[in-house]
């Protein structure tokens, strides 16, 4: 817009210009004004191309410069310039010429070269004038000078810029390094101080199990001693994990970290171990498991085990069913208990850091699933899930629906 106007001016301009010079006049021999003013037009006209061609247009102007000053030679009263000599033999646009051309074109030195030459067109050093040299320079080398600055200027700015993003960067990398040494210092304490616990538990465990009398107690003794032992196996694994300079993006990618170990994948397991705590579980499992990717696998399990966990805390007595399907291009899994029949143990029920559910939701978005849980019209609980049966290449963020429902155990374990 701002170029259009330009344009604008410029042409009545020439206009006046020509009308001044006496263009109505009979006594002026040729063309006269009437040629330059096409010049002029077309000069001005160029100028819309001035950010996109600028040695094009500048080009184009210093070669019109050019024909004005020759044909003062030869048919003097032609292009505006008056039969005496007196005037400036350059178009008027000459001066947004020279800056545009130093201020966006890439190629400097023929930008100056023509500058130069426009300059000297202007100035008319061979016939020495100080009005004609003095508006010569106006017209050509202080727009040039200018737009020099002009450029200098934005050259710095950008500069600068790149300097501020770089040292923004540089602190973002800063606080990256401190985070992962937190998160290292974190996971050597979390596993010096679980593992000392559950190893006194296993311990505990096995020494019932050799010491107790009566052969039932002896296996609960030794299922309780797996357990820990699997636990402990478990927690080694996701300190591993916090350890290691992956990101959580970086696990997903590549399905699991590098030297971490995968865990029992089979929810048969899960509900037999739900099932041998007394709890009630109905198992549906349709399709074939075998198609889903790694990361996909894991995160169902651990959907189907926080589901079950929380059915054993927070429902003592009721009854827990698992549907897991698998279609052709997801997996579905639904895992719905009935109302508790039994007290709730305080201590068990509030033993969670309140945020498993939450964090599954999480786990599902991150792999482009969805995930969501409410209370039944019976006052049960429900735990859905959809998630694609492979990561793609390029992840498709999904959101996931926000749960509309609370309930006893609605923000997780």
């Amino acid at each position: 817009m701002l170029d259009v106007l330009l344009v604008v001016v410029l042409v009545v301009f020439n206009v006046y210009v020509a009308v001044w010079s006496g263009l109505p006049r009979v006594e002026r021999s040729g063309c006269g004004p009437w040629a330059g003013l096409g010049l002029q037009v077309v000069a001005a006209s160029a100028v819309l191309m001035r950010k996109t061609r600028p040695l094009t247009v500048l080009g184009l102007v210093t070669g019109m410069a050019v024909v004005m000053s020759l044909s003062m030679w030869l048919v003097p009263g032609w292009f505006l310039a008056s039969a005496d000599g007196a005037g400036v033999w350059v178009p008027s646009a000459a001066p947004v010429a020279a800056y545009s051309a130093v201020v966006y074109s890439t190629r400097p030195r023929v930008a100056w070269a023509l500058t130069g030459v426009l300059t000297l067109l202007a100035t008319r050093l061979w016939a020495l004038s100080f009005a004609v040299s003095a508006s010569g320079l106006v017209l050509t080398a202080v727009p040039a000078l200018l737009g020099m600055y002009v450029a200098a200027r934005r050259g710095l700015i950008a500069a600068l810029t790149e300097r501020a993003e770089r040292a923004e960067h540089e602190r973002f990398l800063v606080a990256e390094q401190a985070r992962a040494e937190e998160r290292v210092r974190l996971a050597g304490e979390m596993h010096d101080v679980v593992t000392h616990r559950i190893g006194l538990m296993v311990l505990q465990a096995g020494a019932l199990r050799v010491r107790a009398p009566d052969a039932h107690v002896r296996q609960e003794a030794e299922a309780l001693r797996a357990a820990g032992c699997q636990a402990l196996e478990e927690l080694r694994d996701l300190v591993g994990v916090l350890r290691s300079p992956q990101s959580a993006e970086g696990v997903v990618k590549a399905g699991t970290a590098e030297g971490v170990r995968e865990p029992d994948l089979g929810l048969a397991v899960l509900v037999a171990e739900s099932r041998a705590v007394g709890v009630e579980v109905e198992f549906e499992e349709v399709g074939d498991a075998s198609v889903l990717a790694p990361v996909v696998a894991r995160t169902v399990y651990r959907v189907v085990q926080e589901a079950l966990t929380n059915a054993r805390k927070h429902a003592p007595g009721g009854s827990v069913r698992v549907d897991v399907r698998y279609e052709a291009d997801r997996v579905r899994l639904a895992v719905r208990n009935t109302p508790p029949t039994q007290p709730v143990d305080g201590d068990l029920a509030g033993g969670g850091d309140r945020h498993g559910l939450s964090g599954l939701r999480q786990r599902v978005v991150l792999v482009g699933g969805t995930f969501t849980w409410g209370t039944l019209p019976g006052g049960g609980f429900v735990v859905e899930s959809a998630l694609p049966l492979y990561v793609p290449t390029t992840r498709t963020w999904i959101r996931s629906s926000e749960p509309a429902a609370s309930g006893p155990w609605a923000s997780g374990t």
